[in-house]
């Protein structure tokens, strides 16, 4: 009798300790990381902070959320890379679109859900260059591999060279609905809900915990965008031009410094450029400087609008985009400053950048003393008058013109007119 009771005292704690533990392991969270808009350096970084802060919380499974039309190629394979590195359970999630870069994030993942009417493919890189594509291709097929997706079917997206029949069309990138991804297998399961497809996968957990994007992040989408770039030179370009009409260091200047350093910050954060395009910059707006204290305009001049224009160009994502974006600022700047000029003295906000102020002779503004006080006058040649020369009057030797015909030297003459500081004589 007592060897039962052992037995069942056994038994009973035997089955507390695998209720203990089962509960443990479905009680962990998942958590669903949002992979929105251009892929950049931000959105890795904002990544693999977000991934260290969730490993220290034991999580069940990762779901990384993706909308995205791609971006940069460097950045999408060390996200990729940041994903097969994880040994918990992950699962690519579909919500609209996983275009370029976002397709070979996308089958990073052990699995791949694809929201009703979303689509996955068009990952064709920008330069389309042999030698781009074909490290593309590698990056494409060697994920596909691992992760037992057809790589050819992949390969296509990237290729337009690639023709699947019955699958992708000649001389087009494949691009796939959620149903076709499901049919050929580059997909597990079309859903738009969470349990479900956690459920489908077998994965217990706890709760579902959405993860927000970093301020860093959204920051950089929104000041790299080259619609907000554009408009974020034009003002640093128009603040500069009020900077350098008016005197001293003031409101100009301010807005200037503002929209550029909004401008190259965005960038660099995105990954669009590094420090040495903010470098070149601020050597040209140097070299500008000097030319505005030398006389004159010459190579310091020169040398700082072409540095300008080109630390511009080499902070923004693609020389293309680079170019329209300078294009229209300096257009867009020389439109205001024209209109500046024109229009500014009807404004009192624009007084000091247009000069309004008349100096007139009457009120006693004068370029050089004026010699009214000798019309009238006679006096006597010192020098011969050719038409110029030298005459006394009172004692005091003045510079004159002779006011008709040559005046010999020691001949009377008298002042006839007198023009600011010119003295016009006749002989008498």
């Amino acid at each position: 009798m007592l060897k039962w009771k052992r037995l069942v005292i056994i038994s009973v704690i035997f089955l507390l300790l695998f209720s203990i533990v089962a509960l443990a392991e479905g009680s962990g969270d998942v958590y669903v990381i949002p992979i929105q808009g251009e892929i950049n350096k931000a959105t890795y970084n904002y990544l693999k902070s977000t991934l260290n802060d969730i490993l220290a919380k034991s999580p069940k499974a990762i779901i990384f959320e993706i909308d995205t039309f791609g971006g940069l190629i460097d950045q999408a394979e060390k996200i990729k890379n940041l994903i097969i590195g994880l040994d918990i359970p992950t699962i690519s999630f579909v919500n609209s679109k996983a275009e370029s870069a976002g397709v070979l994030i996308t089958i990073s993942s052990e699995k791949v859900v694809m929201a009703n009417s979303s689509t996955i493919g068009s990952a064709e890189t920008i330069p389309n260059t042999e030698k781009v594509l074909s490290m593309w291709r590698s990056f494409l097929r060697d994920v596909a591999q691992l992760r037992g997706r057809d790589p050819k079917i992949i390969e296509a997206m990237a290729d337009t060279d690639i023709y699947i029949e019955g699958i992708s069309e000649k001389g087009k990138l494949l691009n796939l609905t959620s149903n076709e991804a499901l049919k050929y297998g580059i997909c597990d399961l079309v859903s738009n809900d969470y349990d479900e497809m956690l459920q489908f996968f077998n994965i217990s957990y706890g709760n579902v915990v959405k993860v927000e994007e970093g301020i860093e992040l959204k920051l950089s989408r929104i000041l790299a965008n080259p619609y907000i770039s554009t408009l974020l030179l034009t003002i640093g370009f128009v603040g500069l031009i009020i900077e350098v009409f008016t005197p001293g260091f003031g409101i100009g200047g301010t807005i200037s410094i503002i929209a550029f350093g909004l401008f190259f910050g965005g960038n660099i954060v995105a990954g669009n450029s590094q420090w040495t395009s903010l470098a070149i910059f601020v050597t040209g707006l140097i070299l500008l400087v000097i030319e505005a204290i030398i006389p004159g305009f010459g190579l310091p001049g020169i040398s700082g609008i072409i540095l300008i224009i080109a630390g511009t160009i080499l902070a923004m994502g693609t020389v293309t985009s680079a170019l329209v974006s300078v294009s229209i600022a300096i257009i867009i700047t020389a439109i205001i400053t024209t209109l500046l000029i024109k229009f500014g003295h009807k404004s009192p906000h624009l007084e000091k950048i247009v000069l309004k102020t008349h100096q007139k002779d009457e009120e006693g503004y004068l370029s050089t003393p004026s010699k009214d006080e000798y019309l009238g006058k006679e006096g006597i040649t010192v020098s011969e008058l050719r038409p110029t020369g030298i005459i006394e009057i009172d004692g005091k030797r003045l510079d004159a013109l002779s006011d008709g015909s040559f005046i010999p030297k020691n001949t009377p003459i008298k002042v006839v007119r007198v023009e600011g500081s010119k003295i016009f004589v006749r002989r008498f």
